[in-house]
């Protein structure tokens, strides 16, 4: 299996560009999640206790996520014995599968459409299936903050860690890094069912996904500044706000996107009917219309752009750095 992804990647990225996740296609983390909801009902027959299902979660965790690293490295393996070619192809499309940003931008663009139609009911509909908080009472400026904040948080989850991983392992440990993305987001709850079983899924994504936080924010500054928004009030909102956000990471992009447009996201949430308030990210500098929704669609695909860019250029430096040595 070759040791530089450094083209896999470009060229899966720009599938995911092209046609995104066909549904005519199988996609990796349908069967992932299936193997999650099995694996926890089984854990659930044994354990009762707080301990024991803190240590069933622990154990699911690194069940699904060694467990899609070493089937997708096994296949992988496999393909190459037989041709070159097939082991390469079957990488891209892996990796492609990791990778949301036609999706995610696909999603929030019909929300958009909706909102700028003035079809308020289909547009909390349609932001009602990529957000958990409640969406039947919404006003037209919640369902842009909602989207946008989507938007933020997933460049990170959709993009930026996919790539990172892939980079520095290619396919297996970009699928693993989605099996960790993909616990969290069926188990990772702080609610009754999941506060000790979903504890370890959460913490692992936490860990995860914390230098692509990172990296994103910095990506996020300069698409900022490439589109000429702001990236001083990026920067000044995630050195200010970010910090305040429950996670450790989801702050740093909705932060920097709302430091980038000069609006204010966060505020009241309601979940199951329950209020649920979350820390301002960025300054009200105006209120929120659709169209901020296009303007973070655009700063995630030239963020995401730049991860690839960036990701070759350090791959290619490691790469002739090592021949040298060598």
């Amino acid at each position: 299996m070759p040791e530089n992804y450094c083209i896999y990647v470009f060229i899966a990225y720009l599938i995911d560009l092209a046609v995104g996740d066909p549904r005519w296609l199988p996609h990796p983390v349908v069967l992932i999640g299936k193997a999650i909801e099995k694996l926890e009902s089984l854990m659930r027959c044994f354990a009762k206790s707080p301990f024991s299902l803190q240590a069933a979660g622990v154990l699911t965790a690194v069940l699904i996520t060694g467990g899609s690293w070493l089937l997708t490295f096994l296949l992988i393996s496999w393909c190459f014995k037989i041709n070159y070619w097939a082991g390469s192809l079957l990488s891209v499309w892996l990796i492609s599968t990791t990778i949301a940003a036609r999706g995610l931008a696909g999603a929030a663009g019909e929300i958009y459409a909706l909102l700028r139609e003035g079809n308020l009911a289909a547009a909390r509909d349609k932001v009602g299936m990529i957000v958990g908080r409640d969406t039947g009472e919404m006003d037209p400026g919640s369902v842009t903050r909602a989207t946008v904040e989507t938007v933020a948080e997933n460049i990170v989850d959709g993009v930026v860690a996919p790539v990172f991983y892939a980079f520095i392992g290619g396919a297996p440990l970009a699928m693993a890094y989605r099996a960790v993305n993909t616990l969290d987001s069926m188990l990772g709850y702080r609610n009754e069912r999941y506060i000790y079983f979903g504890m370890a899924s959460a913490r692992l994504d936490d860990l995860f996904n914390y230098i692509p936080a990172r990296i994103t924010g910095m990506l996020l500054i300069a698409a900022a500044f490439l589109l000429r928004m702001n990236p001083r009030r990026a920067l000044a909102a995630i050195l200010r706000d970010a910090p305040g956000h429950p996670s450790p990471n989801s702050g740093i992009p909705e932060s920097a996107v709302a430091g980038a447009l000069g609006i204010r996201l966060g505020g009241l949430n309601y979940y199951g009917g329950h209020p649920s308030f979350r820390a301002y990210m960025g300054e009200d500098r105006g209120l929120l219309e659709p169209g901020h929704i296009i303007h973070t669609i655009r700063l995630m695909f030239i963020a995401s752009g730049l991860a690839v860019i960036v990701g070759i250029i350090i791959s290619a430096l490691a790469l002739s750095f090592t021949s040298r040595l060598l």
